[in-house]
């Protein structure tokens, strides 16, 4: 993690999958958002989502390893725009989001 940036992974386990047997798209969503609230709270101003959005490419499989990364594409006073991309062990594209957060007048962490 760095200013701007956050990139999180984890394994894909039984407990991830849905009925098709494959890893539910909310669990391939959290890491994603995970990476995106990293990344746009890194500049220790409070962020919160305003908008995320993703698309699915590919499923991902049990005992695979996930990698989420968060790259901000812009940063205002008020608003800041990350896109994240979600990769498998063999580098391919599983996922791509983009999300939209308003930042805070206050500090991140909170101060107290």
């Amino acid at each position: 993690m760095k200013e701007g940036y956050a990139k999180v992974e984890m394994v894909v386990k039984d407990e991830h999958l849905n009925a098709a047997h494959v890893c539910h798209g909310g669990i391939i969503f959290s890491l994603a958002d995970l990476a995106f609230a990293l990344a746009s709270n890194s500049h220790g101003k409070l962020a919160l989502a305003i908008e995320v959005g993703i698309t699915y490419m590919k499923a991902a499989l049990e005992g695979e390893k996930l990698v989420a990364e968060a790259k901000e594409v812009n940063l205002g006073n008020r608003t800041a725009t990350y896109l994240m991309e979600v990769r498998n062990s063999k580098n391919e594209l599983l996922a791509l989001a983009k999300g939209t957060v308003y930042r805070m007048d206050r500090e991140f962490p909170p101060t107290s």
